[in-house]
């Protein structure tokens, strides 16, 4: 159901007995480095969610490798979507993240008619530390802020909660270290514009700890931290918020699944390190997917 919670000991979605949930996930497919739909589908199946791709590009690899190719699919979403609806596919929750062009959002507005009572969880993949992804235009950017607005869970890292806002960016721009109180401004200006419950994530201080900032409408916030890694990984994003909305879906707390969430990706990085290339193949949690399960149990 789409409401706002008060308490982060309140469940955002109720699980019943024995049904598998449906979750739209509306992203694109990349080939190499594990993100996007190569992440969410395993992580939310692995959860007992019924996983419905719909893609909003192809891509060869992410865009921090060279040479990469990316096939829009805009012109295809409206045929795609009435598909669904004309043989009846009923979705309990729209989980958005990566899109190719502006009208994309017109899509994600289109499932949300369709299916009024779904969950809407809002992952605005546009941009980080200070830069706007190479695909991703002016007008994206705006469209992108506007669909953060009617989001049940929305979970910017600091750049996009800045271009939801409004507020600058750029090489300058020093936003990893930001306070509590800055972290908290940032969370209650997102919950003004619309969205019901944010997750500011990656607030990266000098104490040896990575933050996630959280705030309800109902007033309620609260810090999740996890070690800090000395090392950047492709994707850790992505998986957050799947393993978060995993956990959501498993009818777990808000709190219960901000801090899994945040375990979860601490340990596959661990895990990737581990792996030849880490670097460029992006997190591994392939190993991992059994403590998902768990969350069934």
């Amino acid at each position: 159901m789409s409401n706002a919670i008060t308490s982060p000991n309140q469940p955002l979605y109720q699980r019943e007995g024995a049904y598998i949930p449906r979750v739209a996930a509306v992203h694109d497919m990349c080939g190499y480095g594990k993100c996007s739909l190569g992440v969410a589908i395993p992580v939310l199946s692995a959860a007992g969610c019924d996983v419905c791709p719909v893609p909003t590009s192809l891509f060869s690899s992410h865009t921090a490798f060279p040479g990469w190719y990316m096939h829009d699919t805009t012109d295809m979403l409206p045929d795609y979507l009435a598909a669904w609806k004309n043989i009846g596919v009923q979705i309990d929750a729209v989980y958005s993240g990566f899109l190719g062009a502006p009208e994309q959002v017109d899509r994600i507005r289109d499932l949300y008619a369709m299916y009024p009572e779904a969950l809407r969880v809002v992952d605005p993949v546009m941009a980080d530390h200070g830069k706007v992804y190479p695909t991703y235009t002016p007008e994206l950017c705006q469209a992108m802020a506007l669909l953060a607005e009617g989001a049940d869970i929305l979970t910017p890292n600091l750049t996009e909660a800045a271009i939801i806002l409004g507020e600058p960016i750029g090489d300058s721009w020093a936003g990893e270290d930001i306070t509590d109180d800055e972290a908290h401004r940032m969370v209650d200006a997102l919950l003004a514009k619309g969205a019901k419950t944010v997750v500011l994530k990656g607030i990266q201080r000098g104490d040896g700890k990575i933050r996630n900032f959280v705030g309800t409408k109902g007033g309620a916030f609260f810090a999740a931290g996890n070690e800090y890694l000395p090392y950047m990984l492709h994707g850790t994003g992505d998986l957050y918020c799947s393993c978060l909305l995993a956990a959501v879906m498993a009818g777990r707390t808000l709190e219960e699944s901000v801090h899994f969430a945040g375990s979860f990706v601490h340990d596959a990085m661990l895990v990737s390190a581990e792996q030849p290339q880490f670097r460029e193949r992006g997190v591994s949690f392939e190993t991992m997917l059994g403590r998902i399960a768990d969350l069934l149990k």
